[in-house]
């Protein structure tokens, strides 16, 4: 048995379980108030604070505060042999989002969501928020004064923490961004009486009343929306549909599937089918928004942190930059009690009409909050067995574990709302996954602090 099993019986015998019970509970009591306070101030029945507010400062953490603490944090730690060394953290993520989509297969085979919810049952099932929440939760815990982890606590967790965002960014740009199109069944119905009335509800882009979940934490991303965004588009691409489908739906290029008299016709004779159709898909991903501040910030680090010349130019007591770096780590500090506050008033609006289903929901809750941390302290435990970990680095486990703890990514509302597919269940299943994670997060947080 490796030593991150041996280490919940050889631990420290002077700490009590009521001692590491509360080293748990009191990071996420924490949390808890600070979203209480965003809750308090942006409640319809209060308005302290209004909604636009709070849109802004989801604005200033995206663009400001969360790519200043991950340049501070993830670059101070970052060198060509941590690159190496920390090679498992991306890779836990594909781990965690694999065994997620697995159990968002066996949610839908035993809860039986109707026919459009099979997909989102799935995505929410299978991809956790690897950003904001394990950002708030390695901040609060490294708050405490008794806390595991050593003096190095916030640095460490942040980078970590940090290091596996651009992966989570990727995924989501590229296969949920497809995965959440509106089915091409649902797209037909609503094409043939309901969609002008669907449209005329749509809020203007730059509406206020526009839910804060779809701003929490990517603002701006339905600003991104273009023709096919709200269209079935892959299913138009790669299945026969009816005539009435065709005239219904965009426009899209396919002058080269259907002749090859344009200048194109060279790369059109050579080029099969499939080929075709897989390069338009790929035209349509939007990539390119990957490389926003908070993505830059992680490449920043990255590329300053690998290279000694100019890391030690930037970062470090006497370091000439060090008037900079001193300033965006006070920046940095803002980070955390804002992604609370936004997340406390993202809460406040409630959870919107869901058609999802009560035994949905609480199956995707489950396996996502309960089963799959079970499932990540196997894989996290076999990976330090194999000795694919760092050697008694209890930071690096503690966050490996974390990803499979959260709730479903904030994001995955966003998306929802981008493709018009399925954003009011989302913000449904969010609300109740946020709310039921105090209590579950509570009791990983105590058995991954025995066991690390």
């Amino acid at each position: 048995m490796s030593d991150f099993f041996l280490a919940s019986i050889n631990g420290d015998m002077k700490r009590s379980p009521g001692q590491d019970l509360l080293s748990a509970v009191l990071p996420l009591m924490k949390i808890l108030c600070l979203s209480m306070v965003g809750l308090i101030l942006t409640h319809p029945k209060t308005q302290i604070i209004p909604r636009a507010t709070f849109k802004l400062l989801s604005k200033l953490v995206f663009a400001l505060f969360l790519p200043c603490l991950i340049f501070i944090h993830l670059g101070q730690s970052m060198t060509l042999r941590n690159v190496v060394k920390w090679w498992f953290i991306p890779v836990n993520v594909l781990f965690s989002t694999f065994i997620g989509c697995m159990l968002g297969c066996l949610v839908a085979v035993i809860c039986r969501p109707s026919p459009q919810f099979i997909r989102f049952t799935i995505i929410m099932t299978a991809f956790g928020n690897t950003g904001n929440i394990p950002l708030a939760i390695v901040g609060s815990v490294c708050h405490s004064a008794d806390n595991p982890f050593g003096p190095n606590c916030h640095r460490t967790g942040f980078a970590y923490a940090s290091f596996a965002q651009w992966v989570a960014v990727i995924l989501v740009y590229t296969l949920v961004y497809h995965m959440m199109e509106p089915p091409l069944q649902y797209y037909e119905v609503v094409d043939e009486g309901v969609e002008n009335l669907e449209i005329e509800e749509q809020t203007p882009v730059n509406d206020i009343s526009r839910p804060l979940l779809v701003e929490a934490e990517w603002p701006g991303i339905e600003d991104k929306e273009t023709e096919h965004s709200k269209t079935p588009f892959i299913a138009r691409i790669f299945n026969s549909i009816s005539s009435l489908s065709q005239a219904a739906l965009p426009d899209l290029d396919l002058t080269e599937e259907g002749s090859c008299s344009s200048p194109k016709s060279i790369r059109c004779l050579a080029e099969p089918r499939v080929v075709r159709k897989i390069r338009i898909v790929a035209e349509q991903t939007p990539i390119q928004h990957i490389l926003q501040p908070p993505t830059i910030a992680s490449l920043l680090a990255v590329i300053i942190g690998a290279v000694p010349q100019i890391k030690s130019f930037v970062f470090g007591y006497d370091a000439p930059l060090n008037f900079i770096t001193d300033s965006l780590e006070i920046l940095a500090g803002a980070t955390v009690p804002s992604i609370m506050l936004i997340l406390g008033g993202m809460l406040a609006e409630g959870p919107n009409e869901s058609k999802l289903g009560i035994r949905t929901t609480i199956g995707i809750t489950v396996a996502r909050l309960l089963v799959l941390p079970l499932l990540g302290i196997g894989v996290v435990g076999l990976a330090d067995k194999l000795n694919l970990l760092i050697d008694g680095d209890k930071m690096y486990r503690f966050v490996l574990l974390l990803q499979y703890s959260t709730p479903s990514a904030i994001l995955l509302g966003a998306i929802a709302s981008l493709r018009g597919y399925a954003a009011s269940e989302a913000s449904a299943l969010l609300f109740w996954q946020h709310v039921f994670a105090i209590l579950s997060l509570s009791v990983y947080i105590f058995i991954y602090f025995k066991l690390i």
